[in-house]
């Protein structure tokens, strides 16, 4: 069980949740488990906390790190140079999201010059529009849950969860983000999360990095053209006319910047339509899933909001749980006022009485035909009229057609809606007439399979909400595998969600410091 030292061992041990926090205990069940080989005077470090729900009695699953005496470990394993860039060649970024922060980020310590359009807002002025759409469902299409600095992840949960590990280290981005503030919990959860009420502060701590070290960041500025000269883009225009000419340029926009998607297709540079997901948001109370993973009336305390994780394939489609969010809110995820889209968040205690999740149908080229018209942007076109049919439905503001679980499976309105978190407020609606039919059909029809395994997650007391379709981008900007570049712009370097190479906080991170190795080597 050796860790990758000869002189560090690694164990796992099984604590019951009132023991998880006794040092001790812990202490005792390590020498328990190593026996002999343990020697005295060693220092456990926790590398990995995990909670095992699968029998009737949860219990918590530890991995320490056990470092024998003289010998020296580091609990956060990278941190950044600060180097000054003032002076540096400068590398232009779209996007202050965390594809494009952390391409900022790596091009510093590499001693390149980082100089980021963001069409949004920093985070706290970002915090007046979601007052506004939440409160009043007033939509700035700048300056939302999907736009502002810090990009969708900012203010919809946080999660850092991914499988991306084969792209780049995911305990490197974990270490840079406890170096801004992140708890550093988040490098021992086996699903880590900073919660929307702590991002926002490592959001701005990462900004305020990037302006000490010589970098550049320029809110309110969206990109609205492209100069291209060959194979090349040599300036871009923003909105109000100025123009900046670049030399390379990272295209970081997230996947809801329609206006650049179309942007690209119109100048005739390479996009793909990408298959995606789309469905609807379940909101259970929090105790009833509780009650679910872990077998008991009321939750231990010691013990987390529970949280699940659902797939099945229905009549050839996948159809899965997205984006969990136990102890959560739904909130208003819109980039216009013509449409409804929504999307879950947890705050850092996950301490509210309801628990979400994406309930969602994977959709593609077949589903796309009828806006066939819109070539590459099909998919686009395709997300985008089953929001506005959302919309439609309902036409208040951002308030959202919502129907209960059951009443939704047996075809019946519901006569009235159970209590939720959705602030902007529910409108009692056939969601089976919302929703486009073949997706409609597949979540009624999986969610009878979940209930069918799942005892008492088909219940009244559950909601659906429409809809959730910002899953992932609807479209993806081909790249060279080996230099990462545009395969016809040679100076442009589609990076993290809106480009289709990323699925998250972390993966997109990932991808953008690839990107800016790879710009360090030209």
């Amino acid at each position: 069980m050796t860790s990758g030292s000869e002189h560090f061992t690694e164990v796992e041990i099984h604590l019951n949740p009132e023991d998880v926090n006794d040092a001790n205990k812990a202490e005792a069940a390590v020498k328990a488990k190593t026996g002999k080989s343990f020697i005295p005077g060693s220092t456990l470090y926790l590398r990995k906390r995990s909670v095992d729900a699968r029998k009737k009695q949860p219990f918590y699953v530890l991995k320490y790190l056990i470092v024998p005496p003289g010998a020296t470990f580091s609990e956060i394993p990278f941190t950044l140079n600060q180097n000054n860039v003032s002076s540096a060649r400068e590398v232009h970024i779209i996007g202050a999201g965390p594809a494009g922060l952390f391409a900022a980020l790596e091009l510093i310590n590499l001693g390149i010059k980082p100089v980021i359009f963001e069409r949004g807002k920093d985070v706290r002025a970002r915090r007046f529009d979601l007052a506004a759409i939440t409160r009043k469902g007033v939509v700035n299409p700048d300056s939302n849950y999907c736009f502002g600095e810090g990009g969708a992840g900012t203010y919809s949960d946080g999660k850092l969860y991914t499988r991306s590990d084969k792209r780049g280290d995911v305990r490197r981005i974990l270490a840079i983000l406890t170096q801004f503030g992140a708890p550093k919990d988040i490098l021992i959860d086996a699903h880590p999360h900073i919660g929307t009420n702590k991002l926002p502060g490592v959001i701005a701590e990462i900004r305020n990095f990037i302006l000490a070290c010589g970098g550049e960041i320029h809110f309110n500025s969206r990109i609205t053209d492209f100069d291209i000269k060959g194979d090349k883009i040599k300036s871009l225009t923003l909105f109000g006319g100025t123009t900046v000419p670049v030399q390379t340029l990272i295209l970081a926009t997230g996947h809801s910047a329609r206006d650049i998607f179309e942007l690209l297709h119109n100048k005739g540079i390479p996009i793909e339509a990408k298959p995606f997901a789309i469905g609807l948001r379940i909101e259970h109370p929090q105790e009833i899933i509780d009650q679910i993973r872990y077998h008991a009336i009321k939750r231990h305390p010691a013990l987390p909001p529970a949280a699940y994780s659902l797939v099945t394939q229905v009549n050839g489609k996948g159809v899965f749980s997205f984006c969990m969010c136990p102890g959560g809110f739904i909130v208003p995820a819109s980039t216009a006022s013509n449409e409804i889209v929504v999307n879950g968040m947890s705050p850092s205690k996950r301490n509210s009485p309801f628990a979400n999740s994406g309930m969602v149908v994977s959709v593609d080229h077949q589903d796309f035909r009828p806006f066939e018209r819109f070539g590459e942007l099909k998919g686009m076109h395709y997300q985008a009229g089953q929001e506005k049919k959302a919309w439609s439905a309902v036409g208040e503001g951002q308030k959202a057609p919502a129907q209960r679980v059951m009443d939704f499976i047996q075809g019946k309105v519901s006569t009235d809606l159970p209590h939720s978190s959705y602030i902007p407020g529910l409108a009692s609606t056939d969601l089976s007439e919302v929703l486009f039919p073949e997706t409609g059909t597949r979540i009624k029809e999986a969610l009878t399979i979940f209930g069918n395994k799942i005892k008492n997650y088909l219940t009244n007391e559950a909601v659906l909400v429409g809809v959730e379709s910002r899953t992932s981008s609807p479209v993806k900007i081909p790249r060279d595998k080996n230099t990462l570049q545009h395969i016809s712009i040679i100076n442009l370097y589609p990076c993290g969600e809106g480009a289709g190479f990323a699925g998250g906080i972390v993966s997109a991170a990932i991808d953008g410091m690839n990107i800016a190795v790879k710009i360090a080597l030209e």
